[in-house]
Order: structure tokens, then sequence, then C-alpha cells
């Protein structure tokens, strides 16, 4: 991932599963701690191991979001956002048949038992109206994303494709571009701009995850939400390469 700071709240609550258990837990991460150290963390909520294990992110239709693939980057770099999932993958099989010959018993509750416990992480959350329990913050954040929504869809209305652009993204180069795709994507909800950069500081060809959306030349292809797309009469950026060996 590029952009490695933390661009939303401090702190998001999400739901852990696992490959081998249709048990779900309810956690809140402080999104300023790497992929490495939510692996570690993961550890004892799924008995998973932070080497072997893989976490992917599904949102609340139970789509995939993305996969933290890179462990040194912050969690809040990834978009997880509150009620989101995240799943664990792992040699959950063999651990159990360890766990079975040593006659290792699980601790286990049933949801009755959940609710009825004060020194849970829902009691904790509800206790001190945190997360989805904090009525006014989740009005709050219901307007800002209501009014955030409004805003797109006025830019969408000036964004066409073969329209020259400069992207700003939070934390990253500002960059000029030409408009190649406008529209939904399999890889994440909402509405996405594809791009054909001047230079070669995309992530992509104009396919990801093996869908193709435009076609450009390798690493010159990238996908922005359309916010930080402002569409204008840009001249084409010329590679400087006269400091070049």
């Amino acid at each position: 991932m590029a952009d490695v700071s933390v661009k939303t709240a401090d702190f998001v609550n999400v739901i852990i599963s696992t490959s081998c258990e249709a048990n779900f837990v309810e956690k809140r991460y402080y999104k300023g701690i790497t992929v490495q150290d939510l692996k570690g963390k993961l550890e004892v909520v799924t008995g998973g191991s932070a080497a072997t294990m893989k976490v992917k992110v599904f949102d609340k239709a139970d789509k995939l979001v993305c996969e933290l693939t890179d462990d040194n980057a912050l969690i809040g770099s990834y978009p997880i956002d509150e009620g989101m999932r995240i799943h664990v993958e792992d040699q959950f099989v063999l651990r159990k048949q360890l766990d079975d010959e040593f006659q290792v018993q699980k601790f286990e509750l049933s949801e009755q038992e959940y609710e009825n416990r004060s020194d849970t992480l829902k009691a904790y959350l509800q206790r001190n109206k945190l997360g989805k329990y904090d009525e006014e913050e989740m009005q709050k954040k219901a307007s800002e994303k209501k009014k955030e929504e409004e805003l797109e869809q006025e830019r969408l209305k000036t964004i066409a494709v073969d329209a020259r652009c400069q992207v700003s993204v939070p934390g990253q180069p500002t960059r000029r571009a030409t408009v190649k795709f406008v529209g939904k994507v399999s890889f994440s909800p909402g509405n996405w701009v594809g791009v054909q950069y001047d230079e070669p500081m995309g992530k992509n060809d104009g396919s990801v995850q093996g869908v193709r959306y435009f076609e450009c030349s390798p690493k010159y292809g990238g996908f922005v939400k359309p916010l930080y797309v402002e569409v204008g009469d840009y001249p084409e950026e010329e590679l400087d390469l006269d400091d070049e060996l």
C-alpha cells in the first residue's frame, strides 16, 4: 500500500471470523497498528499463527474488500470501516487435531451467556457509548457519509472517459492522467474512476483481480475515488530524462 498513514477515526470495531469455525467475535482495534501487530492480536483471538495466517476484509454485504498483505502497512491505510468482517485463514484443522490429542478444552459461551456478561467488548462499548452504540457519533457519521455521497455524485457529473484530469489522493503526490473508466467495480463497493497516468506511477494495467476495465501499460493504471479526481485542461506531463544515466 502506498498510503501508510491513518486517515479516518483512530479506532474501528470489526467482526472476527475464521476459516474453521462459524463463530464470530467482535473486536476493536487501533488503526495505527501495523498488519503484523494485528496478526499478533488475532493469534490470541483465533488460535492461528501470525506467520502463516492470511487476513481478508469483507464488507457488511459479505463482499471481499481487500486482503491485508503488507505486514508493515498500518491497518488504517486499508479501507476497513465500522462493522466490517476480518476473516482469518490458517491451518486450523491441523491445530485442532493437535489440541484434541492433548485434550485441550475450549471455553465457549452461548449467545445468551455472552449477552449477560459485563466483561465483554460489547458490554464495554454499550456501557461507554462507543462505536455503534454512540448514537450521536453514529448520526454524525451518517450525516458525513451522506454529504460525501452527495459531493461524489456532483463530482461524477464532471468526469467523463477520455477527459484530462489531476489526481490528488491524500498522502500521495499529485499526478496527471486521462480518465479511462467511470463506474462500479468488482473489487470494492461504490463508484470508482479508472485513470491512465502520464508517468508509471500507478498500480496496474487497467485490470484488477483478473477483471479488465480498460487498457494501458503496466504501472500506468490506477483506480481512485471520484472526490480525488479533478477534470480540467491539464497538459500531459513529460518525463525529464536529462539527469538520468
